[in-house]
């Protein structure tokens, strides 16, 4: 009955289901006080969001990145990272470590599943990372979110617009302003931030290459009045058959009259080199 299950400790030796010993052996995962799960389940940050849920104080959801995760997003939030929940202004919580805790109105901004699990919706999680997270992780996550179709990206602009004077208004305005939902990575959405703050002209993102009337290829970033294509080389390209498969591309692109500069996460960090070889190609 409880496998794959979270729960409150007290609850199941209430009703039979576990004795205190058994609740100590190593078939159960301790969560927090009192919050246990089945220990074949992975450690997650949803599986500790989980177990947050069940002891946060009614009317509360959780939020940011927290939400995201339970709204699809992959790899956004890590397992020991805190888990986010919004309060309704009236209520006190202070929680164990490991939950951050923020008080806002939620008017209704809430999904649920089952009796305990709620979390903010879409346009409310997207507005609020456009307000709290730091400006560049704000512009990524909004940049997922609307690639996952989870919200759209007119929508949050038009609720951003719509914030009265706040904490976070100023910042949501720049993120929504600088997202545009096109990027299909993290990485993509922090090069495209790259080359803007370096005053280098703006790419179509997510450019398809016709030669002769026929699809050659979509490249990650294109200059199609210079035949310049930016690519950034992630770890797919290490897949079994990836490498034949780029090599096709690449020469298509090439017959094509295109050149690719490919990008790392090294040049992101580092990007002189980069930076450089794309102002001599644009040149």
């Amino acid at each position: 009955m409880l496998q794959g299950r979270v729960f409150r400790g007290t609850w199941a030796i209430g009703e039979g289901l576990l004795t205190r010993a058994q609740l100590r052996s190593t078939a159960w995962r301790r969560l927090r006080e009192d919050v246990y799960a089945d220990a074949a389940e992975p450690d997650t940050h949803r599986l500790h969001a989980r177990g947050a849920a069940l002891r946060m104080p009614r009317g509360a959801a959780l939020a940011g990145r927290s939400a995201a995760d339970l709204l699809g997003l992959r790899d956004v939030v890590a397992p020991a990272d805190p888990v986010e929940v919004v309060v309704p202004p009236s209520t006190r919580w202070d929680p164990e470590p490991g939950i951050v805790v923020r008080s806002a109105e939620l008017a209704g901004a809430v999904l649920a599943r089952g009796p305990f699990l709620r979390w903010t919706t879409g346009l409310r999680t997207a507005v609020d990372l456009a307000r709290f997270a730091p400006p560049e992780d704000a512009v990524v996550l909004l940049d997922q979110l609307v690639h996952a179709r989870v919200v759209d990206l007119g929508q949050v602009r038009a609720a951003v617009a719509a914030l009265p004077t706040c904490r976070g208004a100023a910042l949501a305005r720049r993120a929504v302003a600088a997202a545009d939902g096109r990027a299909e990575s993290p990485q993509e959405t922090r090069v495209r931030l790259l080359l803007a703050a370096h005053g280098l002209p703006a790419p179509v993102a997510q450019h398809e290459v016709v030669a002769g009337g026929r699809f050659v290829a979509r490249v990650d970033f294109g200059w199609p009045a210079h035949r310049l294509a930016l690519e950034y080389d992630g770890a797919w390209h290490a897949e079994p058959g990836q490498f034949a498969r780029d090599r096709r591309r690449l020469s298509a692109l090439a017959a094509a009259g295109w050149r690719v500069v490919f990008v790392t996460a090294s040049d992101v960090h580092h990007p002189e080199v980069l930076l450089a070889r794309l102002r001599a190609a644009l040149a």
